[in-house]
């Protein structure tokens, strides 16, 4: 099975969803094929990722942070599928049917997302504990205004 034909038909949810064509398409090499290159330079959409043939020498300085920028966002897209492999179960779903299947993608990112939100909140909660607690303990208000002059 090769993925790489699923470009056009996620463009084109994308674009039934939002209402207009994304900016870029950033995937991996699998998807840069002649095919999807035509297709995404017809509705004017950049696709990242290295041309194909031969190796650019002369690429302008914008095009390198461009590409460096692209690369980041995909590193970072790459790695949450990486922890959600290892840490919630993904990389192990065996389920027979493809509905079974989906649900259990749909829990698992269900359960990344949620997770990070209770992450924030309890940051947050922290955050404003230790505010307290040390508002508290240096400037006790019992002690406010009750100076003894000699």
């Amino acid at each position: 099975f090769n993925e790489s034909t699923d470009l056009m038909l996620a463009v084109q949810r994308y674009q039934e969803r939002h209402g207009c064509y994304p900016v870029a398409v950033i995937a991996d090499k699998i998807y840069r094929n002649r095919k999807n290159i035509a297709y995404c330079k017809e509705k004017g959409i950049r696709i990242s990722g290295p041309a194909l043939g031969r190796k650019n020498k002369t690429l302008v300085k914008a095009q390198r942070a461009q590409e460096r920028l692209d690369e980041a966002i995909r590193n970072a897209v790459e790695g949450l599928f990486g922890v959600g492999k290892r840490r919630y179960g993904l990389g192990k779903i065996m389920t027979k049917l493809k509905e079974t299947s989906e649900t259990m993608i749909e829990m698992g990112f269900y359960t990344m997302n949620l997770e990070k939100k209770l992450r924030v909140l309890l940051t947050l909660f922290t955050k404003r504990a230790c505010f307290c607690l040390k508002r508290l303990l240096y400037r006790p208000s019992w002690l406010t205004g009750c100076y003894i002059a000699v």
